[in-house]
């Protein structure tokens, strides 16, 4: 035991020396110690109390929670077939812990008796809302069922558990499973020189002649947007759109199903409808009818817009090449040439002021000049890959606040997408305040022989994203760590990193980073107007889309499926009110749709949307009194990214802001005001 690191005690990961061996050890010891923990709490002698209860039980589990998430961390942005194969080993076994302590009849008894005397203690407002948060996390999880229907939800857990890891696994496969070798040149045709010295190199990396083009978005991206060869884009455009629906080990149809009838049965194990009225209950929507009213009322608004564009692309379509029908594979390729004519702006014309490195530094930059921090590269922490770039954060007086790890680039044992993650919370224990680990994971193209890693613009508004969440996780200041950071309402967690994407249309802040990577000249304030004027291009088209994807979610969340339904069928319909483009056969959006069937955004999609209209209301604030104010940076930080979730959303967001949200912020930006 005692040679195992991940046992040790150490502050951040000893990335290092950690081996596959080690986790399933590591793991069933930590189990084992955060039994020991709660067994304290249950057999304490004493009347239950705030201190001895439900403070103790937050402290609970601390060596397992750095040990999980180091592993499930790695088994995202660094995996292996053994690291997955452990991953099917020990989630079953934490799905077991968490329902041992969820459905701890005694441990609940005392959690409920200091929940029931909860008026006639004088609690702070986080302390209120760790104790009503914990006492949800037992009844919403069937503290309150009895022991039979406790054993059947172990069972649903346990498989759920199983299901979703299966399907990223099967995701991922299909992913990687897919190359596209061209080896004559005139198939790139239209592709900016920099895709193309990518594709080469990542075909010599794999020992191929030619060019490669792969499912990874720094390959896919570039291809589907520019290769004028349309059948290329068209088999591309398909082998994306059938992971997970092919007749192969990595079908996810039954899975998708399974996931969406065990989820059912749960939610209605516990008293709920539905999975969405589960879900929705803790978040700040609070009802499924009420998300549904907000997407259809903002689907009413973008859908004339939305008909209006896509009418004018197939015109555009026609016109250029006699195009009779405009399907999903030629949608990027005429929306850029389509908005190059409009505003003149051409991505690779943006591109040489985005040097990534460059990028980093901006938003260093505004971070520093809104909140005062400061980021200093080191090498002296461990990293699991040699693309990671390690930080230490201080603020004005040089205090320390967060180790920040960054990991830019794509590779094989990588998911696609980009997130935030942290190894560590912040949280005050024994007086001190103890400090986050904070990391964005994302996927930018590497850098080649002959060229910097250059960013498309929607590649600079991911790393703002990203760095949004990473801020809300650095600049936490609670002082429980279940409370902590990116610990909020999952229709609320999208506002630090939504708000941020604004900076990047803003010349005040683009003159401080966009600078051609080679002559060093800020990016011309012609090209800076365009990028404002061409941020509403499509917008109508591109908000159908992501309503789309949020009445999808509630459609399969908010009732149970029929029998019989096939997961293309319940799509379909789904989708009908939102189709622009003829359907695929091939193709199926569920199958492949992680958000909502392996991340955390099952029922919650929507936030996104929600999340938006929340940025849009609070970025007009900092506009009103300029973009880098700092009164108002200092309220967003103190009301905001410092509390976590430790009072109501809605009750933080009005601190700041002085009022409710307005949709029409968000109208107005999109251009969808009339």
């Amino acid at each position: 035991m005692t040679k195992n690191p991940l046992l040790q005690d150490f502050n951040t990961p000893p990335f290092t020396v950690i081996k596959e061996e080690h986790y399933k050890t590591a793991i069933e010891e930590a189990i084992a110690i955060a039994k020991k923990e709660i067994n304290q709490i249950v057999e304490n002698s004493e009347t239950p109390s705030f201190q001895n209860t439900t403070v103790a039980l937050d402290s609970t589990g601390e060596k397992l929670d750095r040990i999980t998430s180091i592993f499930f961390n790695l088994n995202s942005a660094e995996t292996n077939e053994e690291i997955q194969k452990i991953a099917k080993e020990i989630s079953p076994w934490l799905s077991e812990f968490k329902n041992d302590m969820i459905l701890n009849a005694d441990l609940f008894k005392r959690v409920k008796a200091v929940y029931d005397q909860k008026e006639s203690l004088t609690l702070t407002p986080e302390e209120d809302m760790l104790l009503e948060k914990q006492y949800k996390g037992f009844s919403r999880n069937g503290a309150n069922l009895d022991d039979d229907k406790k054993s059947e939800l172990r069972k649903l857990d346990a498989e759920l558990s199983k299901l979703s890891l299966q399907f990223g696994e099967n995701v991922l496969a299909d992913t990687n499973a897919f190359e596209l070798v061209l080896t004559n040149e005139d198939d790139l045709k239209g592709l900016p020189e920099g895709a193309k010295e990518a594709a080469k190199l990542l075909a010599q990396q794999k020992e191929k002649e030619g060019w490669l083009i792969t499912l990874d978005y720094p390959s896919y991206i570039p291809f589907m947007t520019y290769a004028e060869n349309r059948e290329l884009r068209k088999q591309l455009s398909i082998a994306m759109g059938k992971k997970g629906f092919q007749s192969n080990d990595n079908n996810n149809e039954e899975v998708v199903l399974n996931i969406v009838n065990l989820r059912h049965q749960r939610a209605q194990l516990l008293g709920y409808d539905s999975h969405a009225h589960f879900v929705l209950e803790d978040r700040m929507a609070e009802a499924p009818e009420k998300v549904l009213s907000f997407l259809n009322d903002l689907l009413e608004k973008a859908k004339p817009a939305a008909e209006r564009e896509f009418k004018n692309l197939e015109n555009y379509a026609k016109k250029l090449d006699n195009i009779d029908q405009l399907e999903k594979w030629d949608g990027a390729y005429y929306s850029e040439k389509l908005k190059k004519e409009l505003f003149d702006l051409d991505q690779e014309l943006l591109k040489p002021y985005f040097k990534l490195e460059n990028v980093i530094n901006g938003v260093f930059e505004i971070a520093n000049r809104l909140f005062n921090l400061s980021f200093e590269e080191i090498d002296s922490i461990d990293k699991y890959h040699e693309d990671v770039k390690t930080y230490n954060v201080t603020d004005a007086n040089g205090n320390f606040v967060s180790h920040f790890y960054a990991d830019f680039h794509p590779r094989a044992g990588k998911r696609n997408g980009a997130w935030m993650t942290s190894y560590k919370s912040q949280q005050i224990k024994n007086k001190v305040n103890d400090r986050p680990q904070v990391s964005i994971v994302c996927n930018f193209t590497k850098p080649t022989e002959t060229k910097p890693s250059l960013l498309t613009f929607n590649e600079v508004t991911t790393l703002f994203h990203e760095f949004g969440h990473a801020l809300h996780g650095m600049l936490a200041n609670t002082t429980y760590k279940s409370l902590s950071g990116t610990s909020v309402s999952w229709d609320f967690v999208e506002l630090p990193s939504q708000v941020l994407e604004n900076w990047c249309y803003e010349k005040e802040a683009l003159e401080l980073f966009a600078k051609h990577y080679e002559t060093g000249e800020t990016i011309p304030m012609e090209y800076v107007q365009k990028i404002k004027e061409s941020a509403t291009f499509h917008e109508g088209m591109q908000t159908l889309r992501q309503l789309s994807f949020g009445l999808l979610d509630m459609s399969w969340h908010s009732g149970k499926p029929a029998e019989g339904t096939t997961v293309k069928d319940f799509e379909l319909k789904a989708f009908s009110n939102t189709k622009l483009y003829p359907d695929v056969a091939e193709n199926c959006m569920s199958t492949a749709f992680s958000h909502i069937f392996q991340g955390g955004y099952s029922a919650g999609y929507y936030s996104y949307k929600w999340a938006e209209v929340l940025d849009a209301d609070a970025f007009e604030y900092f506009k009103e009194e300029g973009i880098f104010n700092k009164e108002i940076a200092s309220k967003f930080q103190d009301h905001v990214l410092s509390k976590g979730g430790t009072e109501k959303p809605m009750e933080l967001y009005k601190r700041f802001r002085g009022q409710e949200p307005k949709p029409e912020a968000l109208l107005r930006r999109a251009g969808l005001l009339k």
